[in-house]
């Protein structure tokens, strides 16, 4: 056993090589988008890890100046909204940025977007994606 172990090590990444979070966020729940927002925090202020954040389909509206998101409660009580985390995240140094379909899909162009979203390039994406140093998830 011990043997298999050694030989399966190297394919494994240790949290120490992680460099990070890419974070699709496609849900038009208030409370699925604040815990990808939550964890994503976590990840760059807990273990100073960078953040990708890709929003699509209904998720793209927390990128637009003009949207209002719905508030949650955390577990104190107290009220939070998902687009203001986002803020709050880009201020933190996460890379955001809406799928190419959505601006034109909502009939839109980048100047409705917050200061610090922009448009995805699919490749670059993918290759994010695919980095082994990268964890994926999705909301």
């Amino acid at each position: 056993m011990a043997l298999a172990g050694t030989l399966m090590a190297p394919a494994m990444v240790s949290a120490q090589e992680i460099k990070g979070l890419n974070v699709l966020i496609v849900s038009a729940d208030a409370q699925t988008q604040m815990m990808g927002m939550v964890l994503s925090t976590s990840a760059i202020k807990d273990h100073g890890k960078a953040v990708n954040i890709t929003l699509c389909g209904p998720a793209g509206n927390l990128a637009l100046k003009e949207f209002e998101a719905d508030s949650v409660k955390r577990p104190d009580g107290s009220a939070a909204n998902p687009k203001g985390a986002l803020g709050g995240l880009i201020k933190a140094g996460a890379s955001v940025e809406v799928c190419p379909l959505f601006l034109p899909t909502a009939g839109k162009d980048a100047s409705a977007l917050v200061e610090g979203v922009s448009v995805a390039k699919p490749p670059m994406v993918a290759k994010g994606l695919l980095d082994p140093a990268f964890k994926n998830i999705s909301f």
